[in-house]
Order: C-alpha cells, then structure tokens, then sequence
C-alpha cells in the first residue's frame, strides 16, 4: 500500500490540470495506512471521545477494527449512521445552534474523505476565500481587506441565509463530478450527505445542507462557495475599468497644488513673513483638497474577500453600482447555487461608515491630517483602512466571565466592580492565574490588529481586580493582602511553583496592549497542520508497534483506551496512574489489559 503522504501529494500536483479528472479515488478507502492517519487527527481534538449514536468512541482503536470497516468499503456494504443533534448556546444570545455528533467510524472515514477533497481543491480555491483552510485565519482575511479595500467608496455587506443548511446536495454532486470521475466515491459521498440526524431518539432525513458535524462539511462549503468566488472574479474583470496611474485629478487640487508651488518658490527665493504666512496657507489649501476625483467615471474598481460564509465587496464608484453588484450577486446566489441572501443583514454602506465583520468594526479613513514626512507633509491616512475592535465585545467577554458587576453611585453614574469568579475558588493559585491570563491573552491575540487595541487595559484593569478577588476569596482574605503577598519587586503578582526543571513563576499578564499588525502562523488563530506521517510515538505508530504499555508484553491485538480528560483521573488503579506518569490520555493495551482498564471505568 502507498503512504497517504506520496498519494496525497501526488493528487495535489495533479490538480493542477484544470483538464484532469480522478478516477480511482474510492480505492485509498482500502488502505489502513490512511485510517491510522486519520485516527490520529481527529484524537487530538476536544470531541474525540464524545459518543455518536452507535454508543462507540475511539476507545479500543484497532487494527482489526479497522479491518472490519475497510471489508465493508470493499463489498460497499458500508452506511453511515445518522448524527446525534444536540444544541449548544450561542455567545451572547438566547439562541441554540444545532450540532450533529457523527459516530466514531464515520469521523474516520469523513476524515480519510476531507484529506482527499483537500488535496484535490486547496491548489485552486481563490486567493480571496480564507475561511477553513491550511494557513489562512480571519486575520489573513483582515489583512487582505487592509490592502484591497484601500480608497473604495462603497461596501456590500453579505450575509446568506443559513448558509451551510441550505446547501443543495444535487449541486454539490455535480461540483464533485466536475473533478472526479470514480462513482464509487460519489455514491459514497451520496451516502453521507442523506445520512439524516437522530433528535430526540427520532430520526431525520437530510433534503439539504452539508453533513451534521461532519469533518468534511467545511471544505465541502468551500468547494460549494468556490463557484461564488469564480463568479466574483469575472465580475471583477466586467467591472473593472481605467487604469491606477492615468486616474483623473480633482481640478481643485491641481490648482491647490500650483498655487503651493508657487508660494514655496516665493519662500526659497526671500523668506519674508508674508512669504511664510502665503505658504502655509497654500499648504494648508492643498491639504484640504480631495487629490484624485471620486467622481471620475472612467476609473471603477471592485475588490472582494470571503471567510466562510461571510464576504465583503469593496467598489469604488457610484453607489448605484454598488446596488447592481448586490443585485447580481444575490440572483447569481439563488439561481446557480440556490442559496439566498439575506435583505435583512445585507447592506450597502459608504466606507467612511462602521461595517462589522469577522468580529471587527472596519472603515476607510477620510481623515485628512497631514504627517511630515521625507517628502513634506502629507495626508497619508486618507482611504486607508482602519480596523477598530469594538467596545462591546470585551464587555460581553467580561460578563461571559462573570468578573464583573455594574452598579450606579449617588448621582446615578455607573461604577463597575471586579467581582471573585467562584467556579475557580477550587483551582490552585497557578490554575487561577493562569485561566486568566490565557482569557486575556486569547482577546488580545485576537484584536491585535485593531487601531484601539489599546483599549483592551480598561478589560485588563477588570480582569486583574477580579483575579485578586477570587485568590481572596479562596483563603478567605482581602485583596490588598493577596496583592502583598504574591507581589514580586520588577513585576506584578504571580506565584512561584516548582517543575523539574526547577522553580518558575506564574505571573498576572503584564505585556501590554500594544497594536501588532502581522498575520504571522504563531498565532493560534491559524488551522492546525494535521501530521501527514505515522513516528513509532504516535498513536498510529503504537497500534503498530504490538507491545502492550501495560504489562509489557508483545502481542499481535493491540488495542488503544483513551480517556476524556487527564484531570479527571485520581490514579485509583495503575492503568490510570500509568497515563498520569506519561502524562498521555491513551494506552496501548494487549486484549487482557484492555479488558482490566474497560471493567475499572465500568
């Protein structure tokens, strides 16, 4: 069997030829390699060990029970079970989103099925599509806008009405077929869009909409949304008119401009008081007066950026242009890919207005303040884009939090108050801390980018008063005397603890709040590179290996026992004091040990 990495690379350089179709995809669903791979990605995320309809999860992972789906694959007798729907709340709203829950086999497979569909489309998917895909992030999005958006006039905001519910399977069959020609592959795919969910133990069929909590429902949506962005990008060219550098200049600033000239060469020439006071007035003239024509015909532009189901669609133009771009958009939208956008939340703003996307409040700055700079002064913020984090958002994380009450004084002015957050007062002193600093840190990671990210001290001044509180309340003191006592001299209050690397210090975040405009993959906002190779140390590698980690033995079966989480063990038995010592949530078990570590939980 070849490695999944060299088929996957293969097919990746393969999709390079808009022309090639695919025709023996189904046959990498017979391959272990390829579920090893996949039991490796989707153990690492927080909803592994969650249970599907089938009452299974990923524990007791096995070679054999690998062998057993893949003989289903080959005498395509395998049906996917419908998802488990359960709701969960929406941020900052009385709403419930539904979420479906797949069984464990099926995460197995979408997965193998979403590391193909990726191998195959990621190569031709738009520059301008940044949603659910590998080292892209909102904040490349944000930084895209930065730079396209700069001068545009007017902005279509674009909501589309339940987006991912209302994809039409039917077209999504079709945008598959125009890539793979294997129909094995296809009814496969057929078979997990009408999977249906189970509610309530009642089931559902699926008419529309990509896979209940599907691994592959995302870059099922972007091969979905693909054809919108192909669609925009022909728009873009029909739109599209005059050129950059021949573009028309306001006559009212041609003037401004020679009068400054004049005045300068006046200075130069006898610098007088009355010469001073012409050019500064000439200067301040030129400053005032737009540079370039907004009403110039001959030059139009239009830019666009998608994350997601969200998208944005700068014009610099007149606002009936920008009408007649919504209107194609929402016809192309409903008659081509049957979705429809929403009047409600999708409008046509000037840029010089708020208009809030990815979590960000964004315009196009008509400032004309002046900045000295090698070539004199300068309006250099004009038509630039400005990203602004707006206030609401880290005062709903405050009261997400609960660090916080308002209360109003004797003249009726609100005061707010940091309050002690009980659901931690059973942490230890380094757990406390560190829950808020990492809450911090996660806001600042991501409004690095804003204008007034600064302002996110006002957030820290809370968060810090609140921190003191519950480390008070927890020994029953003040926070004056916690501050006393975990206060450090070059720094602010933190705890000491030892590792085995010797003693460390856990401090309150102190770094500031300083702008930082760079994308960089540091940042945890970016997708998770999935590992493309089974080591001898990863779970794959030890379902291979044939060496129990509990009794030492060398055995053919080996069987994985995974666990939720490592702080819910107490070591009561030594398969759990065994994955406390490794600081692992798994084991690699022979069938006798398995069958101990299962009946303990039990």
């Amino acid at each position: 069997m070849r490695s999944p990495e060299n088929v996957l690379i293969s097919l990746s350089e393969q999709a390079k030829n808009k022309e090639y179709k695919y025709e023996r995809l189904y046959r990498n669903l017979y391959n272990p390699e390829f579920y090893l791979l996949a039991y490796q990605n989707i153990a690492v995320s927080q909803g592994s060990m969650t249970v599907g309809v089938d009452g299974l999860t990923l524990d007791g992972m096995s070679l054999e029970r690998i062998e057993r789906i893949i003989a289903k694959m080959k005498d395509h007798s395998y049906q996917p079970n419908p998802a488990r729907r359960v709701y969960i709340a929406k941020k900052n709203s009385n709403k419930k989103r539904p979420l479906g829950i797949p069984s464990t086999d099926d995460k197995l497979i979408q997965e193998i099925i979403r590391m193909i569909l990726e191998a195959i489309y990621e190569p031709t998917f738009s520059n301008n599509s940044h949603g659910f895909r590998p080292n892209r992030s909102c904040h490349t999005a944000l930084m895209e806008i930065g730079t396209l958006f700069t001068g545009a006039k007017w902005i279509v905001e674009g909501d589309i009405k339940a987006c991912f519910d209302s994809f039409d399977h039917h077209i999504t069959i079709e945008l598959l077929r125009k890539r793979i020609k294997d129909e094995a592959f296809i009814s496969l795919m057929w078979k997990f869009l009408r999977a249906g969910y189970m509610e309530q133990w009642e089931y559902h069929t699926t008419y529309s909409g990509s896979p209940q909590g599907s691994g592959m429902s995302p870059i099922l949506a972007n091969i979905y949304l693909h054809e919108f962005d192909v669609f925009m990008e022909k728009l873009k060219d029909n739109f599209n008119k005059g050129d950059s550098r021949k573009r028309k200049v306001h006559r009212d600033h041609d003037k401004a401009r020679w009068a400054y000239r004049k005045a300068k060469a006046n200075l130069e020439n006898a610098r007088t008081e009355e010469n001073l006071k012409a050019f500064k007035e000439a200067q301040r003239v030129m400053l005032s007066t737009p540079h370039l024509d907004e009403m110039d015909t001959d030059y139009k532009r239009v830019q666009y950026n998608r994350y997601a189901d969200d998208f944005l669609i700068a014009v610099t133009g007149s606002k009936e242009d920008a009408l007649n771009i919504k209107e194609q958009v929402r016809v192309f939208l409903e008659e081509e890919l049957n979705l429809v956008m929403s009047e409600e939340k999708t409008h046509v703003t000037h840029s010089s207005e708020m208009v809030r996307y990815l979590g960000y409040d964004i315009r196009v700055s008509r400032s004309q303040d002046a900045k000295r700079t090698k070539k004199g002064k300068q309006r250099v913020w004009y038509g630039k884009v400005q990203l602004y984090m707006p206030k609401e958002k880290w005062i709903a994380k405050l009261r997400e939090y609960g660090a916080f009450i308002i209360k109003k004084d004797d003249v009726g002015k609100e005061v707010w108050k940091p309050i002690h957050r009980g659901a931690l007062m059973y942490l230890d002193e380094v757990a406390i801390i560190s829950k808020y600093n990492a809450e911090i840190r996660g806001l600042y990671n991501y409004y690095r980018m804003a204008i007034n990210v600064c302002n996110l001290g006002k957030f820290h001044f809370i968060m810090r008063g609140s921190c003191l509180k519950t480390l008070a309340a927890k020994h029953d003191s003040s926070m004056m005397k916690m501050f006393k006592k975990y206060r450090s001299e070059n720094s602010d209050f933190g705890v000491n603890y030892m590792t085995k690397s010797g003693m460390k210090r856990c401090e309150f975040y102190n770094d500031g709040f300083k702008r930082n405009k760079c994308d960089a993959p540091q940042y945890a906002d970016i997708m998770p590179q999935y590992r493309t190779q089974i080591k001898s140390t990863s779970l794959a590698g030890r379902i291979k290996s044939g060496k129990c980690e509990g009794c030492g033995a060398s055995t053919v079966k080996i069987y994985m026992h995974h666990v939720k989480r490592l702080k819910d063990l107490n070591a009561d038995n030594e398969f759990e004091a065994l994955m406390i010592g490794k600081r692992r949530k798994s084991l690699a078990l022979c069938p006798l040990c398995f069958e101990k570590a299962t009946n303990i939980n039990t």
